[in-house]
């Protein structure tokens, strides 16, 4: 399992800081909600956590938990993490099993799952054939949703993700999320609809690093 320390963190764009002073451990196998109001930095704060940010102030340090622990090189967090984001782009000329064949090489699922058993878990095995650039939002946001709970990773991050869901898949997610977010470090950040993050037993509320005013 995995730890992460995050060590006086802040974050800017142009002058204008986001959050700063932000220390916390996140323990392995917690269940935490990222909380705040739009603009707060939820969103940005787990993209630096995914690596696909980076910070203007302070570190963030991966760690494997155990008997030994060891710190992960910041070159292979990537192989730890799996990401979903409404925001986040898929290769949308690639049919849905092509993705995840594509994605397999790189990270495995759980119990070695097969492309097909994912998609059958997604529920999307109808739309096997289809781009998925012909998929509507609410199917791309299932097949993201899929594809980062079911890869084998210690460290999943959620980033609003009932977001274009109806309430049939909102529920596919729960059950999904429960089912699978056992035994890994899970954060989930949400606009507090609680469908998001029903499961977590602890939370990170920005406004607390939010400055008052600008600061350079």
């Amino acid at each position: 399992m995995l730890s992460i320390q995050l060590n006086n963190l802040g974050k800017k764009f142009n002058r204008e800081w986001i959050f700063r002073n932000l220390s916390y451990t996140i323990e392995p196998n917690q269940k935490l909600l990222i909380s705040g109001g739009n603009g707060s930095g939820k969103s940005t704060l787990l993209q630096v956590l995914s690596g696909f940010v980076t910070q203007n102030e302070g570190s963030v340090d991966y760690k494997i938990a155990g008997d030994s622990e060891r710190a992960i090189p910041l070159e292979k967090t990537k192989d730890y993490i799996s990401f979903a984001s409404p925001y986040l782009q898929l290769t949308e000329e690639f049919t849905p099993v092509e993705l995840i064949e594509h994605i397999k090489i790189y990270k495995p699922f759980i119990n070695n799952l097969s492309a097909s058993e994912v998609l059958d878990m997604s529920g999307l095995s109808a739309a096997k054939h289809k781009f998925i650039k012909q998929f509507s939002s609410g199917m791309k946001q299932r097949l993201k949703l899929a594809v980062a709970i079911l890869n084998d990773t210690p460290l999943l991050l959620l980033d609003e993700p009932v977001s274009n869901l109806d309430r049939a898949a909102i529920k596919w997610y729960r059950d999904l999320i429960t089912k699978h977010s056992l035994n890994r470090t899970v954060v989930v950040c949400s606009n507090a609809i609680e469908d998001d993050y029903f499961f977590c037993t602890s939370e990170l509320n920005m406004a607390d690093y939010k400055p008052l005013k600008t600061q350079f």
